[in-house]
């Protein structure tokens, strides 16, 4: 009996070491631990942006180094957005804001006062960019057309004080934005620094890519006159050597009769085969004028709807540049 109590309290002086032993291999797997292992993601860098194009491009900087988040739901229109409360908590809760600039998103300036974020860093992907009709105007306050671009009187009365907005739209000009979206984002992340740098030049690879593409396609057609109603392509006119025709400066549902007449006077002057939209609108009228001037109706992409895939960009603007070659030969 004495042999079996000594036992007994040998035993006893290890519990509170198999306790030990047993708590850590239970914290090792426990809900708890994982969250705390999860955390380091939850840590990465949050960066909003403004709409679609400025998703693209900051992701595919990023990759997985970052979490990136969208405030302007693809196919919403970007150009008279209003901001709504949640703008304010997201851009309140982020660590960088990329925008577009060149006046574009003209609702964020009260949306980030709102925010109160003292630690938000904002990106203009568009520094440095020469903008297209910017301080640029004749007597009357029109917008002085640029080459490549051609607007009526009722369009340029209502261009962008800051110039035309579209630099995405031109390859060479999306290289720009990557750049500034890479080098604000290594001066707030700077030990993602190797991530960003390689998902940038990959990026702009592919831009050279495609930039080439557009290049040795469309120089076959030196001023090829299109007709659309988004001034959207002057950039990529511009670059291209080609004449964009807008009748208005934004989609609209509506048109005026002057600017019907002036799509008239647009079509017969330069003898275009094709008008174009926005890819999935529904506008009859321009069906109908389409119809009527016996010319087909083509969806030009200006991506502002579209997939979150970085690559959709290289889809897009492939079909782009295939309407062009289409239109112009």
């Amino acid at each position: 009996m004495h042999i079996t109590m000594r036992s007994l309290l040998q035993t006893l002086s290890l519990l509170p070491w198999l306790v030990l032993m047993g708590c850590s291999q239970t914290t090792s797997g426990s809900p708890s631990a994982e969250l705390s292992q999860g955390k380091g993601q939850s840590d990465r860098v949050q960066v909003m942006t403004t709409f679609l194009p400025m998703y693209l491009f900051t992701k595919a900087v990023t990759g997985d180094a970052a979490d990136v988040k969208v405030l302007i739901p693809p196919g919403t229109e970007v150009h008279e957005y209003q901001s709504k409360p949640g703008d304010v908590q997201a851009i309140a809760q982020a660590d960088v804001l990329v925008e577009n600039g060149l006046g574009l998103e003209s609702f964020l300036r009260d949306t980030i006062k709102s925010a109160q974020n003292s630690k938000l860093v904002v990106v203009d992907a568009s520094q440095g960019i020469q903008p297209i009709g910017a301080a640029a105007t004749e007597e009357h306050g029109h917008a002085e057309a640029e080459p490549g671009e051609s607007h009526s009187a009722d369009t340029a009365a209502h261009a962008h004080a800051e110039g035309n907005p579209h630099v995405w739209l031109d390859p060479v000009l999306v290289k720009q934005q990557i750049t500034n979206i890479r080098d604000q984002l290594i001066k707030v992340d700077p030990p993602n620094q190797p991530a960003y740098t390689a998902n940038a030049a990959a990026y702009l690879q592919q831009l050279d890519t495609l930039h080439g593409e557009f290049q040795r396609t469309l120089q076959k057609y030196p001023n090829c006159t299109f007709v659309t109603f988004h001034n959207a392509y002057p950039y990529l006119a511009q670059r291209y050597q080609l004449q964009q025709v807008a009748v208005v400066e934004l989609p609209e549902d509506n048109l005026s009769p002057r600017e019907v007449q002036n799509a008239i006077a647009t079509v017969k002057q330069y003898k275009v085969k094709a008008l174009f939209g926005e890819p999935g609108t529904d506008n009859k009228l321009l069906q109908s004028l389409a119809q009527d001037l016996n010319l087909t109706l083509q969806p030009l992409d200006s991506l502002e709807a579209g997939s979150l895939d970085p690559q959709y960009y290289f889809t897009a603007m492939k079909k782009n540049l295939q309407t062009l070659e289409a239109a112009c030969q």
